[in-house]
């Protein structure tokens, strides 16, 4: 039976050639219905739910939101800049010296410490001890120098603190 179809449609090349455009039609019609699908997918995913009328309102939303964004993203221009400034005027450098000032009494138990910022300015607080008590000694530094003297501990405490202090980068 197959035989005489294939010999029909050998015969007749008119019906050949239609049974062959009815096959390429019914798989161009399948195909345009795939990419409709795929269109209407991306549209529902463009337009979440709403309608292909509401364009301009889609654009507009997009336009409100990204205008947020960088109002967003300038206040945390803001923020940073502050947190920039904070952290040069913050102390991140210290240095720890202890010495025994004289040499009839204990054990280290006096000591200098230096707190600086990155421009090495701050303080270096000293502390004296005795028999009759602890006296402590605050000295402003700008540039890591003081207008008052500066013993030797001192300046060893400020070389310490600016000796161990390294950048570390951020990844």
């Amino acid at each position: 039976m197959f035989a005489s179809v294939v010999n029909f449609a050998v015969n007749n090349t008119f019906l050949t050639v239609l049974v062959f455009a009815a096959a390429f039609f019914v798989t161009w019609i399948i195909y345009l219905q795939w990419q409709i699908w795929q269109l209407k997918k991306k549209l529902k995913m463009l337009f979440h739910g709403g309608k292909a009328q509401d364009l301009e309102g889609v654009i507009f939303e997009q336009i409100k939101r990204l205008r947020e964004t960088e109002r967003g993203m300038r206040e945390i221009n803001k923020f940073v800049q502050y947190l920039e400034k904070m952290a040069f005027k913050s102390v991140q450098k210290v240095g720890v010296v202890r010495f025994n000032p004289f040499s009839e009494t204990g054990s280290d138990q006096s000591f200098c410490v230096a707190f600086l910022d990155l421009g090495d300015n701050g303080v270096t607080i000293s502390g004296l001890f005795t028999r009759e008590g602890t006296r402590l000694y605050v000295k402003p530094l700008t540039d890591g120098e003081s207008k008052y003297p500066l013993s030797s501990e001192e300046k060893e405490a400020i070389e310490v603190a600016q000796k161990n202090w390294k950048i570390k980068k951020i990844k």
